[in-house]
């Protein structure tokens, strides 16, 4: 199934910190997780659990410890896990991303009325596949933002239960990502349609 087609039917991304967080939400119903910790020496094991659960595994490779940072971390990536995506803020990550074949999520802050003006020139700049917009719980912003650009928006950061994400959902977000447990409860009765 296409990830968009996914999405649409399971619309929780279950965003992970840490080890305890990563069993929970193999655990759970969601069916793509965001690893948001790891470094260099551990992230081809925490992708392959991710993996051997049947689930899309995406790495936010800003938080990569002990990369460097620069493109050449995406070609490590590539060779050493089976990872479906990368999650970055920098428009030349993306980019290496895509050249390898991975999913790009451009993650973005929309902090005031110029980061919103800027936005369309970011994804322009980095072409992504979907593009996450933090803080998630602004149902009005995202359904702006959701008009502005032609990629699927997820919301993610602060979407701290389930009404945040039917709201942003129905601001017009494909999904939420989010490190909420509870709110990866609600996968199987949230849709986007």
């Amino acid at each position: 199934m296409p990830l968009n087609e996914l999405l649409k039917s399971r619309p929780v991304v279950a965003a992970v910190k840490d080890s305890a967080g990563l069993d929970a939400a193999l655990a759970s119903e969601c069916q793509v997780v965001s690893l948001l910790f790891g470094n260099i020496t551990n992230i081809g094991r925490l992708v392959q659990r991710i993996k051997q659960a049947g689930k899309f595994a995406f790495i936010h490779v800003d938080l990569l410890e002990g990369s460097s940072n620069q493109e050449i971390v995406i070609n490590f990536l590539k060779i050493v896990t089976q990872a479906d995506g990368i999650i970055s803020t920098k428009p030349a990550m993306l980019k290496a991303a895509r050249l390898q074949g991975f999913y790009t999520v451009h993650r973005l802050f929309v902090l005031d009325s110029i980061s919103f003006h800027n936005l369309d020139k970011q994804v322009a700049q980095s072409g992504p596949d979907f593009v996450e917009i933090l803080p998630g719980c602004m149902p009005k912003v995202l359904g702006w933002i959701s008009e502005k650009i032609r990629q699927p928006v997820i919301a993610g950061g602060l979407v701290c239960d389930e009404e945040d994400a039917r709201l942003a959902l129905g601001a017009g977000a494909i999904a939420v990502s989010t490190t909420n447990h509870q709110v990866w409860s609600c996968v199987t009765h949230l849709t986007t349609d």
